[in-house]
């Protein structure tokens, strides 16, 4: 008997050292691990000079966004720039999208002509359908963190403007790869005035 309650006794503290030697500190380190997107800046610069305007989406842990609405003028040509932040790491997204522009893409949609130029609704639903990207990757597709936009010239009007951000890597982003393709980053959508 006494030496059934060694064994016990051996087996217990051989036992416990093994669990007490797993701990968080042996835990892998989390691999590719996705940026949060809790700042997104949209800057519309006048062609010809002008003040910007500049509409911010906001959502602390990149979630719940608040957005600024873009108040633009009627028969006008905007030059945009797209910043991409995670505010709370003091990160920069945009830099990372620069330096791997062959595996990202911005897709835009907008209610249907209030820009005269490009015309129609944007290029969420057809990617053949124009976009005036003015950045390309090293295979000459488009990137989309600057664009130009000329506000349809007739009377006032409003609505939404989106703007999509998908990752394509590992080949996927191609002259015809589309808004479906890989993961989106970020999905905003803003409320769009165009004033007389």
């Amino acid at each position: 008997m006494k030496h059934i309650r060694n064994y016990l006794l051996v087996g217990l503290i051989v036992t416990g050292g093994l669990f007490t030697s797993c701990g968080d500190d042996d835990a892998p380190a989390a691999e590719n691990e996705e940026e949060v997107i809790d700042l997104v800046t949209l800057t519309f610069t006048p062609q010809g000079g002008g003040t910007p305007v500049v509409a911010k989406a906001e959502g602390p842990g990149g979630i719940n966004f608040e957005y600024d609405v873009i108040n633009l003028d009627i028969n006008t040509t905007y030059d945009l720039s797209i910043m991409v932040e995670n505010s709370e790491e003091g990160e920069n997204i945009t830099e990372e999208i620069e330096e791997e522009d062959d595996e990202h893409m911005f897709f835009f949609s907008f209610t249907e002509d209030i820009f005269s130029d490009p015309a129609g609704n944007g290029n969420v639903d057809n990617r053949s359908d124009d976009i005036n990207y003015n950045d390309q990757d090293a295979d000459g597709n488009p990137v989309g963190l600057a664009t130009t936009w000329t506000t349809a010239g007739t009377s006032s009007s409003n609505g939404d403007f989106q703007v999509i951000l998908k990752h394509q890597p590992d080949g996927i982003k191609t002259a015809t790869s589309t808004s479906t393709d890989g993961e989106s980053d970020i999905e905003l959508t803003w409320t769009i005035n165009i004033n007389d």
